[in-house]
């Protein structure tokens, strides 16, 4: 493939990547449910081992399990709920209240980084090394990609910590 057509597809790629973390939205979000306000060292390094071990999970949009495959907030949530018994939203949009800011340079195991110039479209957990698991549409699995890497190096992008 030329680089011209390479370059082509890349519109479509971005756009395919936006509509593959667009959920659908969840149920509400119970007021009951536990929030925590930070997390330990131990509880961050989990959700970050937690998330390494689904590397390879099949994509579906929607999905929220193992079995049936992730999208990123799906990913996101089961992780969570998973290793430290938090839920957070459903969507990613929601997500970008989800905790609190941090900046990129105080970054940590655990963290949610969100992709997105106003509300953010894709999200994934930060795992240390300048890398993070996430679920994209492309590329059809759960994987391990870098934040400094061509691609996610040029999107807006923010961290968050619950």
């Amino acid at each position: 493939m030329s680089l011209l057509q390479l370059l082509r597809w890349l519109p479509i790629g971005a756009c395919l990547l936006v509509l593959g973390c667009a959920s659908p939205p969840g149920p509400p979000s119970s007021s009951s449910a536990p929030v925590m306000s930070s997390l330990t060292p131990d509880q961050s390094n989990g959700i970050a081992i937690h998330a390494l071990g689904l590397v390879g999970t099949p994509y579906r949009y929607g999905g929220n399990t193992p079995e049936g495959g992730f999208d990123c907030s799906g990913l996101i949530g089961y992780v969570y709920r998973s290793s430290v018994g938090q839920v957070p939203p459903r969507t990613v949009a929601r997500m970008a209240g989800f905790g609190r800011p941090v900046a990129m340079s105080e970054i940590r195991t655990g963290d949610l980084v969100l992709f997105g110039p106003s509300t953010p479209s894709h999200a994934g957990i930060y795992v240390g090394g300048g890398r993070f698991v996430h679920a994209p549409s492309t590329g059809g699995e759960v994987r391990l990609d870098r934040l400094d890497g061509v691609y996610w190096s040029r999107q807006a992008m923010q961290a968050r910590r619950p």
